[in-house]
């Protein structure tokens, strides 16, 4: 798998503010069902019920969601995690992303998500496991790391390449992107899961 072509194609997951700005929009992240693809749009069914539409560009970014496994976490993984903070300052994953290596720095660090308060979204590298009461992570990054518990229950996936063709109606997608001033979202990249996977992050 070529690293070059996932960087490129994972970059809008990790687009920063100042990035966001460039592109002359504030960052956009959807979670829904598409319900239908038509030319350069999609139009989606939002968690909360809500309908939104999403213009897609030339140089959209698409990657499958896939289920990995538990085992797939190990020391010296590369790893991402939302998570959300607990009162003793460790973090509680919601899920976790094993990256294939040719992905390894993409997104590296931490920064705030928006699965509710206190949410994070971590990438760096996992440098402990420890599995007695639960499984304990350390995960580390330039200048920092982070412990996390990660509970028995939490969903695994990882990313492969795909392209257009992924977009079908009923699929659960992850649009990243920015928002106009008008309100017009524009994405930057999707993330589709495969096989009826939801996207969990």
């Amino acid at each position: 798998m070529n690293r070059r072509m996932l960087l490129a194609l994972l970059g809008g997951l990790t687009l920063s503010g100042s990035a966001y700005a460039q592109s002359g929009g504030t960052p956009a992240r959807l979670r829904g069902t598409i319900d239908t693809v038509s030319g350069d749009s999609l139009a989606l069914t939002l968690r909360d019920g809500t309908k939104a539409s999403v213009a897609l560009p030339a140089n959209l970014r698409v990657t499958w969601l896939t289920v990995a496994q538990p085992s797939d976490l190990k020391e010296g993984s590369y790893i991402g995690t939302a998570a959300v903070r607990q009162p003793d300052g460790t973090l509680k994953a919601l899920e976790i992303q094993v990256f294939p290596a040719s992905m390894r720095g993409v997104g590296e660090g931490t920064r705030d998500w928006d699965l509710g308060a206190d949410s994070s979204m971590t990438n760096g590298t996992v440098g402990s496991l420890k599995a007695t009461n639960g499984r304990t992570i350390t995960v580390t990054y330039p200048g920092g790391e982070k412990q996390v518990v990660v509970p028995d229950d939490v969903p695994f996936v990882t990313y492969e390449l795909t392209d257009r063709s992924a977009l079908t109606p009923g699929a659960h997608v992850l649009v990243n992107g920015t928002r106009a001033a008008d309100g017009t979202v524009t994405a930057a990249s999707v993330s589709v899961g495969k096989n009826g996977l939801v996207p969990p992050m």
